[in-house]
């Protein structure tokens, strides 16, 4: 994938991915040392123990904190719905934007679980980004204004969870997957909301045909992201983005905010090192979209819902394995015999 400056305003997200902060190692050895010490037998938390590590590494600190855990749900429309290829009409985005407002939704039930923070994005949603069989979903500059505005939702966090609303969008995800990484449409394409045979035709078609017509452009990974993508997906990538300058961990949800999180990958191959998938979702897609993305989901629990249910879920497991870590005793605080030499 090439990443040559081009002079024009994605320059700015190039100039950030060219030096990105890596884990804190001494952070790392910090957990490592006192996980050695707590009153159970080494590695008997499993993955919990590597999920409080991550969290160390990434927030160059010791101990992991996951106090202030924001779910950020970014809300888009797409001209491609004009293909017929969502289950669901358009204005379903704004009508659900609204059930988040008002406490509604499942992803609402979920943060109030695990006391975790919600942010809800609108992105012009009475202005659907243009058909991608017919034209460039975005102009540049629009795509980089939306990367960088959502880079405003790290403010205030120390987790970071991931996930979007947006009919038809499960079509645009298809698109950039196979923008990015090839194959045929078909093996990028799933149900969605639920859409019949029919309507899994009409989105491979609409994909297939879009990705042929930027096809002379899909070398850079942003141009996929502008012309295949939509606002939703540029300001999920403008938020990792800004995560990782700001030392922040993130909890990606599923198929469509792995689509977004896939333009920094292609851009740069460790530009996710600092994200967990949170689970594995349902569309068909997600597991192959994971593996290009070297991503092992924290959860496997056959969601295909969206609006960052997923990651909000995974971040209840990862506050668990913080608190596991800090709060444990340790076999010396205890009085508990070690393990004998």
């Amino acid at each position: 994938m090439t990443n040559a400056a081009t002079g024009l305003p994605f320059d700015d997200i190039r100039n950030l991915l060219k030096d990105l902060p890596g884990p804190d190692l001494e952070a790392v050895r910090a957990c490592r040392a006192r996980e050695a010490q707590l009153t159970k037998p080494p590695g008997a938390l499993g993955r919990l123990e590597s999920l409080s590590e991550w969290l160390c590494a990434w927030q160059a600190h010791h101990p992991p904190k996951a106090e202030r855990v924001v779910v950020a749900v970014f809300a888009g429309n797409h001209g491609v719905v004009a293909q017929g290829v969502a289950a669901y009409p358009q204005e379903v985005t704004r009508q659900m934007v609204a059930n988040f407002q008002n406490d509604g939704a499942a992803v609402n039930q979920i943060c109030k679980t695990f006391g975790l923070g919600l942010k809800v994005f609108e992105l012009a949603l009475d202005h659907p980004t243009r058909d991608i069989t017919e034209g460039a979903a975005l102009e540049e500059a629009e795509c980089a204004a939306t990367m960088a505005y959502g880079m405003e939702a790290t403010e205030g966090c120390d987790l970071l969870c991931i996930g979007e609303m947006g009919i038809g969008n499960t079509t645009i995800a298809a698109a950039m997957a196979h923008g990015l990484f090839g194959g045929a449409a078909e093996d990028w394409v799933g149900p969605g909301t639920g859409v019949d045979g029919e309507g899994l035709r009409r989105k491979a078609d609409a994909v297939r045909r879009a990705v042929a017509l930027h096809g002379p452009h899909l070398s850079d990974p942003l141009e996929v992201l502008r012309r295949l993508g939509g606002r939703e997906l540029a300001a999920m990538a403008g938020a990792v983005l800004a995560a990782r300058v700001q030392r922040i961990p993130v909890l990606i949800d599923g198929y469509v905010a792995s689509a977004a999180a896939a333009v920094l990958k292609a851009l740069r191959p460790d530009a996710l090192d600092h994200c967990m998938a949170g689970h594995l979702s349902a569309e068909p897609a997600h597991r192959r979209l994971l593996e290009k993305l070297e991503l092992r989901p924290i959860l496997d629990l056959g969601m295909r819902l969206g609006e960052g249910s997923g990651a909000a879920m995974a971040a209840g497991v990862v506050k668990a394995a913080a608190d596991l870590h800090n709060g444990m005793a340790t076999f010396e605080s205890a009085g508990v015999s070690g393990k004998e030499e």
